[in-house]
């Protein structure tokens, strides 16, 4: 069995995929698949992919479905022991794959998270996000189960990108991505985070990700209109799974939190059109049992934003209520 799948994404990537697949060709462990899925571009990215003669690389090509169903094609597809993603923009560090691989394998883990750099313009960077600090130091070195992280599980970074999976553990869950949206990460990594049991942590550096102005979270545009239906994905989630009494005072908030700063920093001409989407949920939320948690766990400045979508009668009305 191969040891490490890796499923790369890609939509008109024509500008950076050179680099991420060079970076995966130059790792240290050479045992790998890596599964490029270009979803309908339109530019020399299939071209380009297809140009590699090595039988690890398989390229598949589908109409344009957006990142998560191309993600679902490559996990429909993987033969590895494990999972890795890589977005065509991005590229992994020196022996990531082997670092990430040996961690998984020694521990035993279903997920084991690594730290990511950030890079924009020849600089490198990092965050608290990226770097893993919601994780103090007694949980380096040693495997943990996700509910050890319940005071802090909303402050871990979502990105698939981050992290090596156990191949048969995805396959048992049925992990799959949401289709049609953006932000499929987002329902990917609580689902799958909160299903393991055995997790650990790398504090090195394994990936980096690249900063520019097509980046998907870069730039708050039409992508960010997808934060509504996202959320309405996790709330199920939790609920289904029986995590929602656990966390919900956190995730209430998470959930209305994503959607509240997508509005206050879309471009204008898209914010008629995610508030409209923000009040349909929540007139959607008033009939479900879970209205009352909603006005009783949110903090004044959300349970604000929450009642005023809510009575509001447009766009107009509603800022009109936030300035009050």
């Amino acid at each position: 069995m191969t040891r490490i799948s890796i499923i790369m994404p890609v939509f008109n990537g024509q500008e950076y995929i050179e680099k991420a697949i060079e970076s995966v060709l130059s790792q240290s462990l050479e045992d790998f698949e890596l599964i490029i899925v270009d979803d309908g571009s339109t530019d020399e990215t299939l071209g380009i992919a297809g140009s590699y003669d090595d039988e690890r690389i398989r390229v598949i090509s589908q109409n344009n479905q957006g990142p998560g169903q191309a993600r679902n094609r490559g996990l429909d597809i993987a033969c590895g022991e494990y999972v890795m993603f890589l977005d065509a923009d991005d590229w992994f560090c020196m022996d990531a794959l082997k670092t990430a691989y040996a961690e998984a394998k020694k521990s035993d883990t279903d997920i084991t998270i690594f730290q990511i750099m950030k890079y924009f313009n020849g600089s490198y960077s990092q965050n608290d996000w990226f770097d893993l600090n919601s994780f103090d130091d007694g949980f380096e070195d040693r495997v943990f189960n996700p509910h050890e992280c319940s005071n802090f599980l909303f402050d871990i970074s979502v990105s698939a990108c981050q992290k090596i999976f156990n191949g048969e553990f995805l396959k048992r869950i049925n992990a799959r991505f949401p289709g049609g949206i953006y932000f499929e990460d987002m329902p990917f990594f609580f689902y799958t985070f909160l299903k393991a049991e055995r997790i650990s942590i790398i504090k090195k550096h394994l990936y980096v990700r690249r900063k520019h102005d097509g980046s998907i979270t870069e730039s708050v545009d039409a992508k960010f209109l997808d934060t509504v239906p996202a959320g309405q994905i996790l709330m199920d989630i939790f609920i289904e799974n029986g995590w929602y009494e656990k966390y919900k005072f956190d995730l209430i908030a998470f959930k209305v939190n994503g959607p509240r700063y997508a509005l206050m920093g879309i471009e204008d001409k898209y914010r008629p059109e995610l508030y409209s989407l923000i009040k349909k949920d929540y007139e959607a939320i008033k009939t479900t049992p879970y209205y009352d948690d909603y006005l009783e766990n949110l903090g004044p400045v959300k349970r604000k934003f929450f009642l005023d979508i809510l009575k509001s009668q447009s766009y107009d009305d509603f800022r009109k209520m936030q300035n009050e």
